[in-house]
């Protein structure tokens, strides 16, 4: 596809800047709201981390889930999150999520700050990919950057998908996918797909739970904005 030179600059990125992952989530207090909000999420059961990271979230879901499969693309940034993941309830598995496909099902997937770097032309296999990981029942939970986040990027033009361009300490450069949903628009595309979707916004981010498509049910989706 059009997007791949894109996507190997954005695992490139992460990879180069592991090191670095982690100075938002101590820089900025609203990122720290963000991790709190999981204690009020409906994470249940066998937990699949998608985009895991440093593992910023993933000890939070093992404290409420049965287990944890995490994955990411980068091995350097899960080097960090088994570091600091000690529950034995935790699996980390690295994979190139626009590839991979969950060998079995769970009862939540969850990803926070993934979403905006699916290029739209992937997105609907995403969401298929998604829907296929969860078990009957099974709901998919979001966190993300709402249009507000774009103030603070250095956005990118003409480029095969929305893109925005980010710099590390030794002065490197990479592009990286990110794409800004508006609530209502995700939850529109969302409905579009079959899925049920009630996504609420948090001072500049968002956080959804959605659950897939039923047999009976596919395109006939119901969704809300908080």
């Amino acid at each position: 596809m059009d997007d791949d030179a894109l996507l190997a600059e954005q695992r490139a990125y992460y990879r180069a800047g592991a090191a670095e992952y982690d100075r938002p989530y101590a820089e900025y207090e609203a990122l720290q709201d963000l991790l709190a909000v999981v204690d009020d999420l409906p994470i249940a059961g066998d937990v699949l981390e998608l985009a895991c990271g440093t593992g910023q979230w993933t000890s939070r879901l093992a404290a409420r889930a049965r287990s944890v499969t995490a994955v990411d693309a980068a091995t350097e940034v899960l080097a960090i999150a088994r570091a600091r993941t000690a529950s034995p309830s935790v699996q980390f598995l690295a994979a190139d999520l626009f590839e991979w496909r969950p060998p079995r099902r769970y009862d939540t997937v969850f990803f926070a700050f993934w979403l905006s770097h699916v290029p739209p032309a992937r997105l609907s296999d995403f969401w298929n990919t998604v829907a296929a990981a969860l078990a009957p029942g099974g709901k998919a939970i979001f966190i993300d950057d709402g249009p507000a986040a774009a103030a603070y990027e250095e956005v990118l033009a003409d480029q095969p998908a929305p893109a925005a361009l980010r710099r590390l300490d030794d002065g490197s450069q990479y592009r990286i996918v990110k794409v800004f949903h508006h609530p209502q628009t995700l939850t529109d595309d969302l409905t579009a797909l079959g899925w049920s979707a009630r996504i609420r916004t948090m001072a500049g981010n968002f956080v959804g739970i959605a659950e897939p498509p039923t047999t009976a049910g596919r395109g006939n989706g119901r969704a809300t904005v908080g």
